[in-house]
């Protein structure tokens, strides 16, 4: 889910996405010399944006921003949580299955949004100042050694054909070096809590939240296994026809729910320099979205449910990257988009690290959402039986 984001941050190509705050119209310009205005529409609160610098982890950063959103919105206050507290937990996870898999699963660092649930359900949660993630020389996180470490580590179990006690020891330790030791119990505002204690003191029910997807290679209104590498758990994601993905994520905008997004970052009108993703129009789909009076033409394709699955189908949309959608602009079109949380900084631009995706763009290159359920429309959320 994070090989392209991955490589982005390593080659410097994060770089000034823009940010539009309620009322205010901030201006991009088009490689082609249009300017794009965007104007708020829906701007739901958020915590800090947060970096992944050099790991493959943006499904944890993305999920655990959903969900300091969603205790936000709960009137719980504001809370940093870590992120490598589950990511920790997802590696075990992972080299678990890899090792039943008799090492074809995947020993890599992307994960989904039922991972980030899965830990919190079974092992809690943690503030970012009680488990940095960080036990090593470095400002930022650097999992390539790290990574480097547990896939030699796990290929040893896989050779001798067994999990021993030394083995589990050896990958507890690896993972102590680098992220540091879990604490049992901790000090918090006040309060002594375990990472489970914690967790439960939050409110944050997991059977409130659920994945939904939109292809046409299982039916629609039931649950099947999305087919991406990250999603080494087989877990099933609910189907939905596309117009209502698109209905679920705004029904959930406009009554205050965020959305925790994965989709494909790599292509070429995914522009987070100039601070928004589009699918252009080629030559071969002249169909535009909208054509202003003054002139300044928003030429992105018309992605139906067919042209989505082609894409799923011919491998040209990936499993690249997840993020957080918190919001909602137009342009000076009237041309929806969506206002997105990265991880990749916010630093490293002046507008603090977000970008807009354009519907089109979302029709066409999302994955997956997870939502809770209560933003879901009422008759799709029937539909759904959930």
């Amino acid at each position: 889910m994070n090989k392209f984001s991955f490589l982005a941050f390593a080659l410097g190509l994060i770089v000034f996405p823009c940010r539009s705050e309620t009322g205010d119209v901030s201006t991009d310009t088009r490689p082609n010399g249009d300017d794009l205005k965007f104007t708020t529409v829906i701007d739901l609160k958020t915590t800090p944006v947060k970096n992944q610098a050099s790991t493959g982890t943006c499904w944890s950063f993305a999920t655990t921003s959903f969900i300091e959103s969603e205790l936000l919105r709960m009137g719980k206050g504001e809370f940093d949580l870590s992120e490598m507290f589950i990511v920790r937990y997802n590696y075990i996870d992972r080299l678990k299955d890899n090792y039943l898999r008799r090492g074809n699963g995947n020993t890599g660092e992307g994960g989904n949004s039922h991972d980030w649930m899965r830990v919190f359900s079974e092992c809690g949660i943690v503030p970012e100042d009680v488990y940095t993630g960080i036990n090593y020389d470095s400002p930022l996180h650097n999992h390539s050694e790290l990574q480097a470490f547990l896939k030699a580590v796990a290929d040893v179990a896989i050779k001798q054909k067994k999990e021993s006690d030394q083995y589990n020891e050896i990958v507890n330790a690896v993972l102590d070096a680098y992220l540091g030791k879990v604490p049992e119990s901790f000090f918090y505002k006040g309060v002594t809590y375990t990472p489970g204690s914690f967790a439960a003191s939050l409110g944050i029910n997991p059977d409130d939240y659920i994945e939904i997807t939109s292809f046409t290679h299982f039916p629609f209104y039931s649950q099947g296994v999305l087919e991406i590498p990250d999603n080494w758990a087989m877990a099933s994601f609910y189907n939905v026809p596309l117009n209502d993905l698109i209905e679920i994520i705004d029904y959930s905008l406009s009554n205050g729910f965020t959305v925790n997004w994965d989709g494909d970052t790599s292509e070429k009108g995914f522009l987070f320099s100039n601070g928004y993703a589009i699918i252009p129009a080629d030559d071969k789909n002249q169909q535009r979205n909208k054509t202003a009076d003054n002139g300044v033409i928003n030429a992105e394709a018309v992605i139906d449910q067919d042209t989505r699955q082609k894409g799923y189908m011919n491998f040209t949309t990936t499993d690249d990257h997840g993020m957080h959608i918190t919001g909602m602009v137009k342009d000076q079109n009237g041309t929806k988009f969506y206002k997105t949380k990265n991880s990749w900084g916010s630093d490293r631009n002046s507008y603090g690290g977000y970008l807009n995706m354009s519907e089109s763009y979302v029709r066409g290159k999302t994955l997956f959402i997870m939502v809770n359920k209560n933003g879901i429309p009422p008759a799709i959320r029937t539909k759904l039986g959930v």
